[in-house]
């Protein structure tokens, strides 16, 4: 096992390493940028090191500023999170070189799973259903012509990256060219690669994931379902498991097939298996994450499995011990990810000083977060500040309890999207299960109906 371990990311997700690390008995190494200077992860963690300015490519960005201080700590692993570095191949490659774990898969499994076209050839041959579409083309008349075959509407989508970033849905052939273009452009900006393939788009669908575990030596494990269908503009707000749309027999299948596509590929470590649900109740593989996910804590609120951990476990070289026959979903639990957002202006990012807070707290209510009284929120980061929480028995239950946690939930000083949340699970559509990816923008147009009646 690691005796030291050096988190390169920031935030909630910098905190919850490092609470984990502490419970295994890991010294932790804590990097940051100078904007976080007094950032909560870096008073936790037992070392600190400044790699650079405010901006992400200056600091967390920084591949030789952080294998620099992981070199004069000492850490003999490192812990990417989610986001930033967590899916480099590169980091992950150069890591290896300094003889530096990579707690996560290997720079060859990000790479070939990073490449979406490439992980849905794997899929098929596989025998996992995949969502009909296209390999990449990068000529736009032979996509034009592909498109009319796959039929409209269709998704033109980045080979590398995620968050929502790359994606273009088209409804019509006039609309296509534009789309395919400025979907290369935004990949090639974000991603640095500008490849596009297509896919059918599916409506109205459910987004579901399955969490794996797996270890070195071929042990899968696949710890249920996260229902995921409450977006905004791609975009998770709400996780919840088990998914309301899943019976017995389709988690059966959607667990087989995560299986099989983590050992079709030879996965190592955490990873989580993205479908999607259309409504006759065909799943389709969408993608594979080959990091944690934010919204690993709903997973270990309903089958009491520190999945972070295990994490760190697989990657020292131990085996699972955990086995599938004996993985049970407790009960319901249900994530709201709280942001720094002024919902009325179009959700712009909220940042300043935090005055009074207070966090809910209870039987099964978590919050996890890295901000605190008098903190100051910098401008440069993502917007997420905090993820919400909670377990009970049932799914009415685990909405009652959230709402009561939310209307407990006090920060003073920012803007934040906590009255959204608990709009969103007293809306009818939500509390049925029976909302879709399209939820929160058919309820954007419901609203607005209802303003024009009114005025």
């Amino acid at each position: 096992m690691f005796s030291k371990i050096l988190i390169a990311n920031r935030g909630e997700i910098a905190v919850r390493i490092i609470r984990a690390c502490r419970e295994m008995g890991i010294s932790t190494v804590a990097v940051y940028s100078q904007a976080d200077r007094d950032a909560l992860h870096v008073t936790m963690a037992d070392e600190s090191y400044c790699i650079g300015g405010p901006q992400v490519a200056d600091s967390y960005l920084n591949i030789a500023a952080i294998l620099e201080a992981a070199a004069l700590s000492g850490a003999q692993a490192i812990h990417p999170g989610y986001g930033l570095l967590s899916e480099n191949a590169k980091f992950a490659a150069l890591c290896k070189k300094c003889n530096i774990e990579f707690i996560g898969p290997s720079a060859e499994m990000i790479d070939r799973l990073g490449d979406k076209d490439e992980a849905r050839k794997t899929m098929r041959a596989a025998g996992v259903p995949v969502t009909p579409g296209s390999d990449i083309i990068d000529d736009i008349n032979k996509a034009r012509q592909k498109a009319q075959e796959i039929g409209f509407p269709l998704l033109v989508k980045a080979r590398s990256g995620g968050g929502g970033r790359g994606i273009r849905r088209v409804d019509r052939i006039e609309d296509f060219d534009n789309a395919f273009l400025s979907a290369k452009a935004e990949a090639q900006s974000a991603f640095g690669d500008g490849a596009v393939y297509m896919e059918k788009f599916l409506s109205p669908v459910k987004h579901v994931e399955m969490q794996l575990l797996c270890d070195k030596y071929g042990n899968v494990v696949c710890l249920g379902e996260r229902e995921c269908s409450v977006q905004r503009k791609n975009q998770k707000l709400i996780e919840e498991s088990p998914s309301p749309a899943i019976t017995p027999e389709i988690r059966r299948g959607m667990m087989e097939a995560a299986a099989k596509a983590a050992k079709a590929v030879g996965y190592e470590n955490a990873g989580t298996v993205e479908f999607l649900l259309d409504k006759d109740k065909n799943f389709y593989f969408m993608e594979m994450n080959t990091r944690l996910q934010v919204e690993h804590a709903v997973t270990e609120m309903v089958v009491g499995i520190d999945i972070v951990q295990w994490q760190i476990r697989i990657a020292s070289g131990a085996k699972l011990t955990i086995t599938q026959d004996k993985v049970y979903l407790h009960g319901n639990a249900i994530e709201c990810r709280i942001n720094a957002e002024d919902a009325a202006h179009n959700y712009r990012p909220s940042c300043g000083k935090i005055g009074f807070i207070h966090i809910p707290g209870g039987p099964n209510v978590r919050f996890d977060t890295a901000i605190y009284q008098d903190y100051s929120i910098p401008p440069y980061y993502d917007s997420m500040i905090g993820k919400l929480i909670v377990q009970a028995r049932s799914r009415e239950l685990a909405i009652r309890k959230m709402k009561m946690a939310l209307s407990e939930l006090t920060i003073n000083g920012i803007h934040h999207n906590r009255d959204l949340h608990i709009d969103i699970l007293s809306d009818p559509e939500f509390v049925s299960g029976e909302y879709t990816t399209g939820f929160m923008e058919e309820r954007s147009k419901r609203r607005e109906a209802e303003n024009k009646t009114e005025e």
